[in-house]
């Protein structure tokens, strides 16, 4: 009997350690490992708030502002909290935030569908005016609370596509591991989207910070939590210090007024890009703020395409600017040479001018005729007796010349989303044409036309390749930033075309006689007191043609290149010949003398008017 007794105080006390051990388990899961109990109870008590640096500042190359920040404020919401709330005012609350109870209502359904406990955003950017008035009733509104942010602010509605915008960011970019790779953004974080935004992203964001405060069960503030203890202070971004003139970009944008095209400008000792102009443009305050959902509707509707960049992003056939490029390339292959001379015939489009006979003579007249046998002379060097394997052979040898002026690929500027043009290879054709062609096939690319496409970006550095006589350093848009002044050393190495600088002598003085000599194409680019040299395109597209020119100035240790394509405006001899050369005399002398000049340009509608019918095709001069 005393051992049955024994036996059951045996099991008894066993039940009992065996209750308490899980017990302890238990309360060791949930008060040590389990941290979702403190969390909830700290939501109670604390508030953490996540403190946003200030973004970089972005200047021009003088030291001229342009994009900076302003405070503004987004309304945070825990929705346990407010549902909690005795009494709330919410025609009082509405009222403040000037919204309706129906999107009051919305407003707290997204909230609770995010998280009950955790804080998200309701309100979005109000204004430090709208604030002010809400801040002196805060306390009334259990579960809401005040977040600063800072949005851009342009003091000058210009260069909106070289320095982009930001926006919230998305789930793609948010699951994107190149993006987030280090976790810093979270869902309700700014980005930037576009140009230089995007590029310095991760140099202009700064590095968040947290404050932790004690508030009451009115959802008012007690202090710091620990004496601050926990807090850590936000570290604001780093400033860019751009290469863009801001007072250019903004003559060149008033030049390209009711215009459709581009203008780039670089300086060629640096590879400096001064302007960079997308037309039509837009004020990049419209996509600051509250407004910027409905404003990016708009823009990106508009049948102009005021968002696309031209200047990077638009392939074009380059037209007659091209022939630089060939003379200088059949020069170093040796197929021609510099006192070579061809018959001005009609077999693409002679236009009534004397044979040249020279390359200098061929460049200044742009004769499709002479550019149409030298371009010949490359692809059939007659290395092969099949005419066929020749054309290969020969189109290899030309673009591999071609990709070393930076064709066919991108050219490295700081900026995304930038096209590569095309330059067609053996491979292309071969498929194209099943493996059947020969120069005839393709003549087109002498004078610019068939598949070759280039972007205006290109364009400029082919004009500061000629100015520096054969090299370029890769453009780019920022020079430095932050207080060490950090340069990008892959923008001070030289890019050589590997062609003789003798041979580009003959192309400076080629095109020296564009704009000054008897039986130039564009004496409209002439600037009293500036030896100015600059080729015309005519480029075929849908509709009237493109009009294109490309210079540089001084002939003698030149200080910019510029490029200026205008879509559907006709000869390049005539806009596009004017307008750079007011870009050049604009940064050069800083004030303009040829008033006459510059009021017509700033009047006119060259362009066709869209939507454009297509045209058969031509072969055009200049």
């Amino acid at each position: 009997m005393a051992d049955s007794y024994s036996n059951r105080k045996t099991g008894i006390i066993i039940l009992i350690i065996v209750i308490g051990v899980i017990f302890i388990i238990r309360l060791m899961q949930l008060q040590i490992f389990d941290e979702g109990y403190k969390i909830a109870a700290d939501q109670n008590a604390l508030r953490h708030v996540v403190q946003y640096p200030a973004r970089g500042l972005i200047y021009d190359r003088n030291g001229e502002l342009l994009v900076y920040n302003e405070a503004v404020y987004d309304i945070m919401v825990i929705p346990y909290q407010v549902r909690s709330a005795e009494n709330f005012d919410t025609l009082m609350f509405c009222e403040l935030l000037d919204i309706s109870r129906e999107d009051f209502n919305e407003r707290m359904k997204k909230a609770c569908r995010y998280s009950m406990q955790t804080p998200s955003v309701f309100i979005k950017q109000i204004s430090k005016e709208a604030y002010g008035a809400l801040q002196e009733k805060m306390y009334k509104f259990k579960g809401f609370y005040s977040q600063q942010r800072t949005l851009r602010h342009y003091p000058k509605p210009i260069a909106a596509h070289l320095l982009g915008y930001i926006g919230e960011i998305d789930n793609n970019e948010l699951s994107d591991s190149n993006i987030n790779s280090d976790k810093y953004y979270r869902q309700g974080d700014y980005i930037g989207k576009s140009g230089l935004e995007k590029s310095y992203e991760t140099v202009l964001r700064g590095k968040k910070g947290q404050k932790i405060t004690l508030v009451d069960v009115h959802n008012r503030e007690k202090g710091r939590y620990e004496n601050g203890r926990y807090d850590t202070v936000a570290i604001a971004g780093h400033n860019l210090y751009s290469t863009i003139d801001i007072h250019l970009q903004e003559y060149a944008e008033q030049l390209m007024t009711n215009k459709r095209g581009c203008v780039v400008a670089i300086e060629p000792s640096t590879g400096e890009i001064l302007t960079l102009v997308s037309a039509p443009t837009y004020d990049p305050n419209l996509l600051v703020g509250r407004v910027r959902g409905n404003n990016y509707k708009t823009l990106s509707e508009d049948i102009a395409k005021p968002l696309f960049n031209r200047a990077l992003m638009a392939t074009y056939p380059p037209g007659s600017i091209f022939k630089i490029a060939q003379s200088m390339i059949a020069l170093d292959e040796g197929v021609i040479t510099p006192s070579t001379g061809f018959p001005c015939d009609k077999i693409i489009g002679c236009h009534g001018h004397p044979s040249a006979n020279c390359v200098r003579d061929a460049i200044k007249m742009s004769c499709n005729p002479y550019f149409y046998y030298t371009y010949r002379r490359m692809i059939q060097q007659g290395v092969y007796s099949n005419q066929s394997r020749d054309s290969h052979y020969g189109l290899a040898k030309w673009r591999n010349y071609m990709l070393k002026f930076g064709f066919g690929q991108r050219l490295g500027v700081d900026l995304p989303n930038v096209s590569s043009g095309y330059i067609p290879d053996t491979t292309f054709y071969d498929k194209w044409y099943n493996g059947k062609w020969t120069f005839s096939t393709i003549y087109s690319n002498s004078i610019g036309q068939g598949e070759v496409t280039i972007i205006p970006l290109q364009m400029a550095n082919l004009a500061a390749i000629v100015a520096n006589r054969g090299y370029y350093y890769t453009p780019h848009l920022v020079r430095f930033y932050g207080e060490d002044s950090v340069r990008n050393p892959n923008f001070y190495k030289k890019n050589k075309t590997d062609i003789s600088p003798e041979y580009f002598e003959i192309a400076v003085a080629g095109m020296y006689d564009v704009v000054h000599g008897a039986g130039g194409t564009a004496h409209r680019a002439d600037i009293p007191g500036i030896d100015i040299c600059g080729k015309t395109g005519t480029a075929e597209n849908r509709g009237k043609d493109h009009s294109v020119f490309i210079c540089f100035a001084p002939k003698d240790k030149p200080k910019i290149a510029v490029a200026v394509y205008v879509e559907n405006a006709g000869a390049g001899g005539v806009w596009a010949a004017t307008i750079a050369s007011l870009v050049v005399e604009k940064y050069l002398k800083k004030n303009v003398g040829r008033i006459d000049v510059e009021r017509n340009c700033l009047d006119a509608h060259p362009c066709q008017s869209l939507p454009l019918k297509p045209v058969g095709k031509k072969h055009k001069k200049q």
